[in-house]
């Protein structure tokens, strides 16, 4: 399984990006012009490129930097590296099509996953969400499952949380992730921080 990784985030913004339902390649997307790899921890973007990707909707901020994902990622990897960015407002922002969840503070990528979501029967909403509620050690009272790092998005328990992150898995609903970067993002949010769930079309 692999997909084209050099950023993590956006086809359109110049760099692929991991898509376990479509086959991407560097030919095919559609790509602006390339980002300047400026240091190795991330990649600067510049105005025409923050344009873009607020055109491809989703984001509670307005990106200035994403982290440089050296090669591609698979099912339960994860970035986190928040090295010489400030404290600030926190915001996600997680593509179901590219199954990619990016955590941004001040507009700075500072973490990045594979998700799981929902299957057919429980599908995950799309929309924007404030962190309604967090739980370190929750369970799920439903499916009788744990739930480690929970951040509740709505009243009927979508949440963001740790899982085992593997091909052929899905969740009832919620946004499943690496139990260790469950860890950090449970550390970095905050009651009302905004998460944004849309389906991309790969399209600026």
């Amino acid at each position: 399984m692999a997909g084209l990784v050099a950023g993590a985030l956006l086809v359109a913004l110049a760099y692929s990006t991991y898509a376990p339902d479509t086959a991407v390649s560097a030919e095919k997307a559609p790509l602006l012009s390339p980002l300047p790899l400026r240091d190795r921890l991330r990649v600067p973007l510049t105005r025409d490129q923050q344009g873009q990707a607020l055109r491809l909707g989703g984001f509670a901020q307005t990106p200035l930097s994403l982290l440089h994902v050296k090669s591609a990622m698979h099912y339960g990897d994860f970035i986190w590296n928040d090295k010489g960015i400030a404290p600030g407002p926190v915001a996600i922002r997680v593509d179901l099509r590219t199954q990619i969840l990016s955590v941004f503070r001040s507009g700075h990528e500072i973490g990045t996953a594979i998700v799981l979501f929902g299957a057919d029967a429980k599908q995950t909403p799309l929309g924007k969400f404030p962190v309604l509620w967090k739980g370190k050690n929750h369970r799920s009272s439903l499916y009788d499952a744990p739930m480690p790092f929970t951040l509740r998005l709505t009243g009927d328990g979508i949440a963001i949380h740790g899982s085992e992150v593997r091909w052929g898995a899905a969740t009832h609903g919620c946004i499943g992730v690496p139990t260790e970067f469950a860890r950090h993002l449970y550390g970095e949010t905050k009651l009302g921080d905004p998460v944004v769930i849309l389906r991309s079309t790969g399209a600026a």
